[in-house]
């Protein structure tokens, strides 16, 4: 790890907002922080929160906006990137999805998780994570095959959701998620991570999320609802079926802005970081 108390021209660049650094495990994908200024190499370490962008990448942008939440409650910002077009030009949806062509992306995650916590002196068992809209797929997929390795998750405005269903196929459901992801869903172990779902109250246009025959759709998504909110209230009432606890937000007077649901968010998260 860099000593974060040296401020030189090398050193300062590893602490507040960092540049984005290259996986190690897979240079194609990368990551940003925000790590406290005063945090040491020696210090007890500090939790992480991972923000997860949606189509549009978003990454820094999120990263500059949980500063202020980093420094008041004492954690680590983590964006990674995972860039559109990795395999195919002009492709936008894999990560969503956790596998694509021989990318598992949660796999991924976990190699940047565990990278950062040996650079950056964070806490990496287990971790919180925030994803909006595309970053809201794959937030709840994540939890499916890594429920121990999450101390929190906020769920935010998917539009394409996965229903606990093995009578349904992946990705309207969970049929043949050993066989596809090499491991059981832990009913009880997803119990136990506290689960935010937000949406925003005016998030209702849907030209983006009802587009048959479109790369990421599938028939009988349509089934879930036609809006990102009901889509998202299915999911909802999916988890509190299979016994697992939801705080729910529709956020008044917001569309379909990740950035406007950030402080809602951040009251969860607030709440988890405090008691650990």
């Amino acid at each position: 790890m860099v000593n974060t108390a040296e401020r030189d021209s090398q050193g300062a660049h590893f602490i507040g907002g960092t540049p984005f650094f290259a996986s190690r495990h897979d240079q194609r994908l990368s990551y940003a922080l925000y790590v406290p200024k005063d945090h040491t190499p020696d210090a007890a370490p500090l939790p992480l929160v991972v923000i997860q962008h949606g189509t549009g990448r978003s990454a820094e942008l999120y990263r500059d906006r949980w500063k202020g939440f980093a420094i008041e409650h004492r954690c680590v910002i983590l964006t990674p990137l995972f860039p559109a077009g990795l395999v195919e030009p002009g492709e936008l949806h894999s990560f969503k999805f956790l596998e694509y062509k021989g990318i598992r992306f949660d796999h991924e995650l976990l190699h940047i998780v565990d990278e950062v916590g040996e650079r950056f002196n964070t806490e990496t068992k287990k971790f919180y994570l925030h994803g909006f809209s595309g970053g809201g797929q794959f937030a709840h997929r994540f939890l499916y095959a890594h429920p121990d390795r999450l101390a929190g998750i906020s769920i935010g405005a998917p539009g394409r959701i996965t229903q606990l269903d093995d009578s349904l196929p992946w990705w309207l459901g969970t049929g043949g998620f050993a066989e596809r992801f090499g491991v059981e869903i832990d009913i009880e172990a997803v119990r136990r991570v506290p689960v935010q779902m937000v949406v925003g109250g005016d998030d209702v246009e849907s030209w983006e999320i009802n587009n048959p025959g479109g790369p990421n759709w599938m028939d009988g998504v349509e089934k879930t609802g036609s809006t990102r909110i009901e889509r998202l209230e299915t999911l909802r009432d999916n988890f509190t079926a299979h016994g697992i606890e939801v705080r729910f937000d529709v956020v008044p007077g917001v569309a379909h802005k990740g950035s406007e649901v950030i402080p809602v968010v951040q009251e969860f998260m607030a709440e988890l970081v405090s008691r650990r």
